[in-house]
């Protein structure tokens, strides 16, 4: 009887030191529901997580786990996608709607299992369904190992900045099904908030602008996610310099800059020190364009917070605005920055670039038109867009559940390597014809472990060529080479950086330009590829890629959770109900 509780105590103990080695786990519930917001003199009713716009931050430390139980108390169905996480074996919590799983109904509740393995820094989480994520978004914290810490000197304290989209419309969801009904183009935002707030240059925000305080000396860890719906931003704040020292979940090297541009979904890591006289400065940001001059109805707005010193003093009638942050147009800045981050690449955070490639993939990005007939049988033109001419169409079914189930007819394992036919992709006056696409449910299958190299072409398909932020779901890779006009598969690789790529989870395929990446295919499962640009990701810019079962049960695909929201509650959001009339012969 007296060895049972020694026992007892023994595999308590073990258990907790298990727990210490895998990491720790954690619990959120985030609760779903509408509430009134008011900006720019209006007010309105949005979906949000926690009654908080930006939502909960989720803290970590590398290698935890975390259960969040979302409950929908809304008016429509949602899924959340954790943004960066490579979810090792678990695409089941990834997220996305209808391709890992389909939307969680209102009045129900699901429970994700969030597993953290080799991230570190800042990531986050957004709503995956329809334009939900306008306002079902949150930033992810996730610091080192005790043992580790920092590759650089501990900062004092952190400040974390969400930049993101606002919109006057009550419902920008029921916006954009209106406009991918009838073809037309998708809405623009009204303005940039930063944390939630448009700033001093807008009526009725003043009382309402973020202020981040600081005290002289102090040195600061900047996080910034980027949530805009669809724009790169630069960022700058007034006299500070900024050190750059980390990337969508991954270490850089340190570079000092007055600037940045971020582009929608990546996250950035940033050192600021607290130098100058005691003042108010502004933190700013603006979308950097990158289509041609001539379409100007892009949001102009200059979004900003308040960087302003603790201690007794008089500060000036109006802070000062950074002199220092690019222009809307300015593409050289934002190839000058981007062109500047590489991975640390040291024995603490070495790199594994792979070299033995085993399969090769070049494919087009393409602003299209997509000509359908409706219910009554006329024919209508629509905006699309499409990777290598495959216009995405979800299925009814998630694709995961439908792979896992081995059932038929859902999707095609026909995603191709190279674009159906080949033509000066960055020229100018394209022929008409090459603006056609198709549309179609088709996957890439990867068999477990190969060694990927996909190259991005821009193009200036319908004279509509610009920069695309491209996500990559359950996996980060390296950005080996970037460039622009056509890629030449001869000369370019030749200049690949093998040695300190950057690790990224989003990249931006610069207009009229190309950029290569490599990965390694370790994760199994069904995992998403599309722009971040949600305008595109509507028309269709996304695909799916499988990743085999690696033959043993630790490289295999874990076993589906208990409960997976069922597929039999409609989006708000659906592909136009037309038949596609692209490659159709005529009676």
């Amino acid at each position: 009887m007296c060895m049972y509780p020694r026992f007892l105590g023994t595999l308590l103990l073990s258990v907790a030191l298990l727990c210490i080695v895998e990491g720790r786990v954690h619990y959120y519930d985030f609760v779903l529901k509408e509430a009134n917001f008011t900006r720019l003199c209006s007010t309105k009713s949005m979906l949000v997580v926690n009654d908080s716009f930006p939502g909960p931050t989720i803290r970590v430390q590398k290698g935890d786990t975390v259960y969040v139980n979302v409950q929908n108390q809304g008016d429509y169905g949602v899924t959340i996608h954790w943004h960066g996480v490579h979810q090792p074996r678990n695409p089941w919590s990834d997220g996305p709607e209808y391709i890992t799983q389909c939307p969680i109904e209102p009045g129900a509740n699901f429970t994700y299992e969030v597993i953290f393995s080799d991230e570190e820094g800042t990531l986050w989480w957004h709503a995956h369904s329809d334009w939900t994520r306008s306002s079902v978004h949150g930033a992810i914290v996730v610091m080192p190992l005790n043992e580790t810490g920092f590759p650089f000197p501990e900062p004092d304290e952190e400040e974390i900045i969400i930049l993101g989209s606002w919109y006057v419309d009550d419902d920008v969801n029921e916006v954009v099904a209106e406009a991918l009904e009838d073809g037309s183009d998708l809405p623009r935002s009204d303005c940039y908030t930063i944390n939630g707030q448009p700033g001093d240059f807008f009526a009725c925000s003043n009382e309402t602008t973020h202020r981040w305080q600081v005290e002289y000396g102090k040195t600061y860890l900047l996080r910034m996610v980027n949530a805009a719906m669809n724009a790169e931003l630069y960022f700058s704040i007034a006299e500070h310099s900024l050190i750059v020292v980390g990337m969508d979940g991954s270490y850089v090297k340190p570079i000092v800059t007055d600037f940045i541009m971020i582009c929608p979904g990546q996250t950035m890591d940033m050192l600021v020190t607290a130098n100058q006289s005691h003042g108010r400065f502004y933190m700013a940001a603006r979308q950097y364009d990158s289509v041609r001059p001539d379409v100007t109805d892009y949001d102009k707005s200059n979004v900003t917070a308040i960087l302003e010193y603790k201690g007794d003093y008089t500060p000036p009638a109006r802070p000062i605005f950074p002199s220092k942050l690019p222009t809307y147009e300015d593409l050289v800045s934002a190839v000058y920055f981007s062109s500047r981050i590489k991975s640390l690449a040291n024995s603490d955070h070495p790199i594994d670039v792979p070299v033995n490639i085993t399969t090769r993939m070049y494919i087009t990005a393409e602003m299209n038109t997509i000509t359908f007939v409706n219910d009554t049988g006329d024919e209508t033109s629509g905006l699309g867009s499409s990777l290598n001419n495959v216009s995405w169409v979800n299925p009814s079914t998630d694709v995961l559940l439908a792979y896992y189930r081995n059932m038929s007819g859902l999707y095609t394992e026909d995603f191709p390597d190279f674009p159906p036919f080949f033509f000066d992709f960055v020229g100018e006056d394209l022929p008409d014809n090459v603006a056609a696409t198709t549309q179609g449910t088709r996957v890439k299958v990867l068999e477990y472990n190969e060694e990927v190299e996909i190259v991005f072409q821009g193009t200036n398909v319908n004279y509509a060529s610009e920069d695309h932020p491209m996500h990559m779901h359950g996996y980060s890779f390296y950005i080996v080479g970037t460039g622009f006009g056509n890629f030449d598969n001869e000369t370019d690789p030749k200049e690949y950086n093998l040695l300190d790529p950057p690790k990224v989870n989003t990249v931006s395929l610069p207009k009229k330009g190309w950029v290569a990446i490599r990965f390694k295919a370790s994760n199994p499962g069904v995992w998403f590829w599309h722009c971040h640009m949600d305008r595109h990701l509507s028309w269709g810019m996304n695909t799916v890629m499988i990743v085999k079962d690696g033959g043993t049960p630790e490289t295999s695909i874990r076993e589906p959770p208990s409960y997976m929201p069922p597929c039999n509650y409609a989006s708000k959001i659906k592909l136009r109900p037309f038949h596609h009339t692209v490659g159709r012969k005529s009676k």
